[in-house]
C-alpha cells in the first residue's frame, strides 16, 4: 500500500510538488517533445496536456495549432528549442530553418513575427 513507499520516492514526490507549485506539469529527467519523420516531412509531436502522441505534417496548419496550444501550457520554449537543434544537427535539406520560421510567422510561440517591410 502506499504506506510503504520509499524514502527517495516520497522525497521525489515532495520535490515535484514543490516545484509544480505554479500549476505547471512537471516532468522529471529529458523530455523529447518532437520526433522527426520522414526527412522532416512529418512528427510526432508529444502533448504533455492530454498524453497523446501526433502524427502531423510540419507544413500543416495542425502542426502549428498543437505548437501553440502547448506554447500555451509552457511548453513553447523546449520545442522551440528541441527544433532550433534539429535545424543546427540535422541536413538541411530536412528544412527545420523553414519549419521553424513558418511556426514563428504563424504565432505558435506568442506573437506573430512581424513582416519586413
Amino acid at each position: 500500500m502506499a504506506a510503504n513507499t520509499s524514502k527517495t520516492a516520497r522525497a521525489s514526490v515532495k520535490a515535484g510538488q514543490k516545484a509544480g507549485a505554479a500549476g505547471g506539469l512537471n516532468v522529471l529527467g529529458e523530455f523529447k517533445y518532437l520526433i522527426p519523420l520522414n526527412n522532416g516531412k512529418h512528427v510526432y509531436l508529444r502533448n504533455l496536456t492530454d498524453g497523446r502522441n501526433l502524427h502531423l505534417a510540419t507544413g500543416s496548419d495542425a502542426f502549428a495549432e498543437a505548437v501553440k496550444a502547448l506554447a500555451g501550457a509552457g511548453h513553447g520554449e523546449k520545442i522551440k528549442a528541441e527544433i532550433e537543434a534539429f535545424a543546427s544537427n540535422l541536413p538541411a535539406e530536412q528544412g527545420w530553418d523553414t519549419t521553424l520560421k513558418s511556426l514563428e510567422e504563424a504565432g505558435a510561440f506568442g506573437e506573430p513575427a512581424e513582416a519586413a517591410a
